[in-house]
C-alpha cells in the first residue's frame, strides 16, 4: 500500500469526523507508510499580485481617511497542486505600512519560503517573522495561505481544525466619522438591516461625539447595541469627560480612546471610566497583549489580523488573553472577504474570542470573492470547506498586476 503525505493527512484530519465510526478504520501501519513514502509537501512558488477595490464612499476615523482597499493577494503553490490564499491589507493611519512596502517585504517572504514545507507554519513563520514589524500584513497574508494549505490537506475547514464549533456567530457594521445627520441616518440604515451591534466612530470634539452619540441612540432605539471607537483621538481628560457623558447612552465598549502608546492615560481612563476599554492599536502582536495586561490599561482586546502579522499570532494573543481571563474582539480593517472568511475561522476557533468586527468589505464597490464568510442582518456564516474556503474570480485575477 503506498500512502501519500497529502491522502495520509486528509484522512487523518477526517478522522475526528469519523471517530466511532465502524466503517472507518486507519491502516495499522499507516504511520510507518507515512514516514517511509511520503515526500515531503514543498512550496514550488509564490505568485504576488496588486488589486485596489474603490470603496463606494471615504472611510474617515480620528486619524486618518482611505478612499480604497489597497491590497496585496498571494497566492502559494505547492507540488502536490495544493494552492493557499493570503490577502495583505495594508492602512497607512494605523500601521504606516502601504501597498508598496508590502509588495517588498512579499518579494522577500517569497525568496525565504519557496522549497520549504508550508505546514510547518511555526517554522515558517520564525523565519519570516522580524518582518512583521514593518510589514504585518505582508505577513498575515503568508500565514494565511500556509493555514489553508494546512487546512485542504487535513480535509477540514480551518475552523475546525483549529478546535472550533461556532461557524455562525453575530459581527456588527461600522459607521465612520460624518456629519450628525449623515451618521445617524447610516445608523438607522443598518438597524433596519437587522444588524443587532453597530459600532460608532468618535475621537474628535467630545461634545460633537456626545451629540452624534445621542442622535444615534434616539434614531436606533435602545434594543441594537452601541459600540464606539476613538481610534486615539482623545487625550486622557477629554476621553474622561466624553464617556462620562456617554454613560446614559448604553454603550458597550469604547476602543482605543487615547494614543496606542500610552498605557498609564489608557489605565487612568479605564480606572474613572463608566464605560469598559478595549485595546485596539496598542495591541499588535503577542507581547503587547502581555504589556496592556500587566498595565492594567484595558477590559478587553481588539485581535486584527493584519497588525498581528497573520492567524498564528491572533490566536496566541486569544490564548494570553484567556489565560488573563480577558475577552476579545476580532476586528478588520478593510479586506476583502478573503481576509475576512481567515480571520471569522480565527473568531469561530476560540471561547473567549465573544466580538466581531469584521465588515471591512462593506463598502467595497466589487466583490471578488468566491464562497468563503456569508453575511445576512449581521449574522456570519462560516464555509464549511476545507481551508479557509475560499477563492477568487480567475476574471479578476486576470486583470490584477502581477509581481
Amino acid at each position: 500500500m503506498s500512502l501519500s503525505r497529502k491522502d495520509f493527512l486528509k484522512m487523518f484530519g477526517l478522522g475526528a469526523l469519523a471517530a466511532g465510526h465502524k466503517a472507518y478504520a486507519l491502516p495499522a501501519n499507516a504511520l510507518e507508510i507515512a514516514r517511509a513514502a511520503a515526500p515531503k509537501l514543498k512550496v514550488t512558488d509564490v505568485e504576488i499580485f496588486l488589486f485596489d477595490i474603490p470603496l463606494t464612499s471615504p472611510f474617515r476615523i480620528a486619524i486618518g481617511e482611505m478612499s480604497a482597499a489597497t491590497d496585496l493577494l498571494v497566492r502559494v503553490r505547492t507540488d502536490q497542486g495544493v494552492v493557499g490564499l493570503g490577502e495583505a491589507c495594508p492602512f497607512p493611519p494605523i500601521t504606516g505600512e502601504t501597498q508598496a512596502t508590502n509588495a517588498a517585504a512579499a518579494r522577500a517572504i517569497r525568496d525565504m519560503v519557496v522549497g520549504r514545507d508550508p505546514l510547518a507554519v511555526d517554522d515558517l513563520l520564525r523565519r519570516i517573522g522580524p518582518l512583521v514589524h514593518a510589514n504585518p500584513s505582508a505577513v498575515a497574508a503568508f500565514d494565511m495561505a500556509f493555514h489553508d494549505i494546512l487546512g485542504q490537506v487535513a480535509g477540514l475547514p480551518l475552523f475546525r481544525l483549529l478546535g472550533g464549533t461556532k461557524s455562525v456567530f453575530e459581527t456588527d457594521i461600522t459607521t465612520s466619522l460624518d456629519t450628525i445627520e449623515k451618521m445617524t441616518t447610516e445608523s438607522k440604515r443598518y438597524a433596519d438591516m437587522g444588524y443587532k451591534n453597530l459600532k460608532v466612530k468618535v475621537g474628535l470634539d467630545p461634545d460633537e461625539d456626545v451629540a452624534r452619540l445621542t442622535a444615534i441612540r434616539r434614531a436606533i432605539g435602545p434594543k441594537v447595541a452601541i459600540r464606539i471607537d476613538a481610534n486615539q483621538g482623545w487625550t486622557v481628560p477629554q476621553a474622561i469627560y466624553a464617556l462620562r457623558k456617554m454613560e446614559p447612552l448604553a454603550v458597550e465598549f469604547c476602543e482605543q480612546p487615547v494614543r496606542d502608546s500610552d498605557h498609564d492615560g489608557m489605565r487612568a481612563v479605564r480606572a474613572q471610566s463608566p464605560i469598559s476599554i478595549m485595546a485596539d492599536e496598542s495591541l499588535y502582536g503577542p507581547a503587547d497583549a502581555i504589556a496592556l495586561i500587566r498595565a492594567e490599561a484595558c477590559d478587553s482586546l481588539n485581535i486584527k489580523v493584519m497588525k498581528a502579522g497573520g492567524l498564528l499570532n491572533s490566536i496566541r494573543i486569544a490564548h494570553i488573553a484567556d489565560a488573563a481571563n480577558m475577552r476579545c474582539m476580532v476586528g478588520c480593517m478593510l479586506e476583502t472577504r478573503l481576509a475576512l472568511t481567515a480571520a471569522a475561522h480565527v473568531v469561530a476557533s476560540q471561547a473567549n474570542i465573544v466580538y466581531a468586527d469584521l465588515d471591512g468589505n462593506s463598502e467595497h464597490e466589487i466583490d471578488p470573492i468566491i464562497d468563503g464568510i456569508k453575511v445576512e442582518a449581521g449574522t456570519l456564516t462560516l464555509p464549511e470547506k476545507p481551508g479557509l474556503g475560499c477563492g477568487v474570480d480567475p476574471a479578476f485575477v486576470k486583470k490584477l498586476q502581477k509581481i
